[in-house]
């Protein structure tokens, strides 16, 4: 099989990824804004005594809620979201710096992700290459072809390069918040549910009805900066439950040692066209 073939087919796996994985998440916390989750989001709980936000309307502690995390300099968001009906599990920390590294699941397959110096590395095992390639319609034996090359190693995507972009986006903490603020539409008319906690923070919970059907309730943070905390889509297009915790910390991400990774640049050496 000629080189540039298995390299089509690598770039092909991370477009797969990206386009079934957390990018998705950006486009959903867009229209959960400052909303909130179905009954049973948050915990039951105490309120906390004085209420921070006794005063505030819904929609002014939904404004204050994009703002604060707006403001975070790394978080990390663990949870699992649908698109196109197929769940996916992710499990990622990322800073301002577009640096990340993190986890992601589907069908019984698991990949990491690592991005640092604008430079991104991807190992999956080889059920999760398998199910990527194989929703793009890639052919078995390119597969398996492309398989052979990454088998247990980091496929390594440099600036420029295929995929490259797309993976990098999953990174992009900057564009992940602002997505928060997209349609200011979003975040209007919501109500306050019940207060709860999250992970034992007191939270207040604000839900939106939306159009599609479904709900979303967004539980914000009651002490400290009033961060977004969770997410919780229920009913409609793409559920899914994301939780943000670990706001401001540093966010550690080591490069795979250059003996285990894979180059995309160097792949046609010693492979026959």
């Amino acid at each position: 099989m000629a080189s540039h073939r298995k390299l089509r087919a690598a770039a092909v796996v991370c477009a797969a990824v990206v386009a079934t994985g957390p990018a998705p998440v950006a486009a959903w916390a867009a229209t959960a804004g400052p909303a909130a989750a179905p009954p049973g989001a948050a915990a039951p709980g105490p309120a906390p005594s004085p209420d921070p936000f006794a005063h505030l309307t819904a929609d002014e502690i939904g404004e204050r809620a994009v703002t604060a995390t707006q403001s975070a300099t790394s978080l990390r968001m663990t949870g699992r979201v649908v698109s196109d009906g197929q769940p996916l599990d992710i499990d990622f920390a990322l800073n301002d710096h577009d640096e990340c590294t993190g986890l992601m699941r589907i069908k019984g397959g698991i990949a990491e992700l690592r991005r640092v110096d604008h430079v991104t590395y991807m190992k999956g095992d080889e059920t999760f290459w398998r199910v990527s390639m194989s929703s793009q319609g890639i052919p078995e034996p390119q597969i398996t072809a492309t398989l052979e090359l990454i088998k247990g190693r980091w496929l390594k995507i440099a600036p420029g390069q295929a995929g490259s972009e797309a993976l990098g986006g999953v990174c992009d903490l900057k564009s992940l918040l602002a997505d928060l603020d997209k349609d200011k539409e979003q975040r209007s008319g919501l109500t306050r549910g019940p207060d709860g906690t999250v992970a034992g923070t007191p939270v207040a919970t604000l839900v939106k009805k939306r159009t599609d059907g479904g709900t979303t309730t967004v539980s914000v943070a009651e002490r400290g900066k009033p961060y977004i905390l969770k997410i919780v889509k229920a009913g409609g297009d793409e559920p899914g439950t994301m939780v943000f915790r670990d706001y401001d910390k540093p966010v550690t991400v080591k490069v795979p040692p250059a003996d285990e990774t894979v180059d995309l640049t160097g792949l046609d050496g010693g492979v026959s066209a």
